[in-house]
């Protein structure tokens, strides 16, 4: 608790002066939030982070791999799928993004569920993740497996999000798009799904060149 409060009064010191406008028409308005990110709980991929957010402009889920469940699904994992319906439906957000990451834990369970052995809940989980899992093995060999699947997944998620009612007509009438990405720990690579082609495209930054 320490470390929080050291970080809280740094906080305070340094942006709420610069955030305090902001935060009280927040407070006064309610939030208004353009953006839905469904992203892993991973404490080295946080959304806010890397696309440099200010309070109020993300709706954030975060969840073991950044999973989507099915729509359809009858038990349990009513959590993900309630903040999706809020973020939709009651602050009509415009743009859903799914943003997997390198070194993803709950993938590499889904892959191997002896290394989540003795820990509750996670293989339940990422059971979820088995199509792409499925599909990744049945077409990758070699070092490649779990980056594909950690493609794979995200891919998989966007899929399940498109089958949402809700999201299905919205995304019909043009008032919201879904995306997909995955961020390099190591790296800080952004990459973007082509839904097109399915192929994850790096962002460019610094005019074309990453450093």
């Amino acid at each position: 608790m320490e470390r929080l409060i050291r970080g809280y009064r740094e906080f305070r010191k340094k942006r709420w002066p610069q955030e305090r406008a902001n935060y009280l028409e927040l407070a006064d308005k309610g939030q208004k939030p353009e953006y839905l990110l469904i992203a892993c709980s991973d404490s080295r991929s946080d959304p806010a982070t890397i696309f440099n957010a200010r309070p109020g402009e993300f709706f954030v889920v975060r969840n073991v791999a950044a999973a989507v469940p099915p729509h359809s699904a009858d038990h349990g994992l009513f959590g993900t799928r309630a903040a999706i319906a809020y973020a939709v439906i009651a602050l009509k957000v415009r743009n859903i993004v799914v943003m997997g990451h390198a070194q993803c834990g709950g993938v590499a369970a889904a892959l191997n569920p002896e290394t989540a052995a003795g820990i509750p809940f996670v293989n339940e989980w990422v059971s979820l993740l088995a199509p792409a899992v499925d599909k990744v093995r049945a077409h990758t060999h070699g070092d490649d497996e779990a980056t594909n699947a950690e493609r794979e997944t995200v891919k998989l998620s966007v899929s399940r999000l498109l089958e949402y009612p809700f999201i299905a007509e919205r995304m019909a009438a043009g008032t919201l798009k879904v995306d997909g990405a995955r961020f390099g720990i190591a790296d800080g690579i952004l990459e973007l799904l082509d839904q097109k082609t399915g192929e994850f495209e790096p962002v460019k930054v610094r005019n074309g060149w990453f450093s």
